[in-house]
């Protein structure tokens, strides 16, 4: 069944910041600017909004949005994400941590390893085992390579795009980088100031933009392009 957000409107005293509705049926990137709405977005599909602002959200899908239980996020920064005085091991909620860790590639030895002895792709892979360690049906990601290399960046997109096909869990991905969202996602939604300009099937609309803010987007990426999708 398709994830349908048929409104989300998050609003503060004086002004409306998001306005927006979208559907997707397997893997969608919101692609926008800093500060157009993506991460308030997430916080509300969380239930994480700030206390200062109100939202209205109404969805249609199988399954109710519930985090750690039916919704999982993969967060930006793999280095401010776990503590740095627990052992990787004592982050899971379960005691089948080893094979999750394998899941994702790594060495099972390293549960017994503190966060600053890992590398950022290490982290950021530990971070993904911990967010499908409960089966979610939706994985919310926020630019989760931001911090990362060039090549590892590739790596941990292609990661995910594969535990996907095994899983079948739904992503949404915010990002303002369209060629990571090219990797993992098959639909795209433009936001910009808090409302969608333009949604279709990636390739459509990196073709044929039907917005100036979309062909600057398009080209500001494919110029910092770092690596190939």
């Amino acid at each position: 069944m398709k994830f349908y957000l048929k409104k989300l409107k998050i609003y503060d005293i004086d002004k409306t910041l998001v306005d927006i509705s979208f559907s997707f049926n397997d893997s969608f990137a919101l692609v926008g600017q800093s500060g157009s709405g993506k991460s308030l977005t997430l916080k509300s599909l969380l239930g994480l909004m700030p206390s200062n602002l109100q939202y209205k959200l109404d969805y249609e899908w199988e399954h109710k949005l519930q985090r750690g239980i039916t919704v999982s996020l993969v967060p930006q920064n793999p280095f401010t994400s776990l503590s740095p005085l627990t052992k990787i091991k004592d982050n899971f909620f379960s005691d089948d941590y080893d094979e999750l860790l394998e899941m994702v590639g790594l060495d099972s030895a390293l549960a017994k390893r503190f966060p600053s002895e890992l590398s950022g792709g290490q982290l950021q892979r530990v971070i993904i085992a911990i967010a499908l360690s409960h089966n979610p049906k939706l994985l919310l990601l926020d630019e989760p390579t931001t911090a990362l290399d060039g090549d590892t960046k590739e790596q941990i997109l292609q990661l995910i795009k594969e535990l996907q096909a095994k899983q079948g869990f739904k992503i949404l991905f915010v990002t303002h980088d369209i060629n990571a969202s090219q990797v993992v996602c098959k639909e795209i939604g433009i936001i910009n100031e808090g409302k969608i300009l333009e949604t279709g099937k990636i390739d459509d609309i990196l073709q044929n933009p039907k917005t100036s803010y979309t062909k600057k987007l398009i080209e500001a990426n494919f110029k910092n392009r770092e690596f190939r999708c």
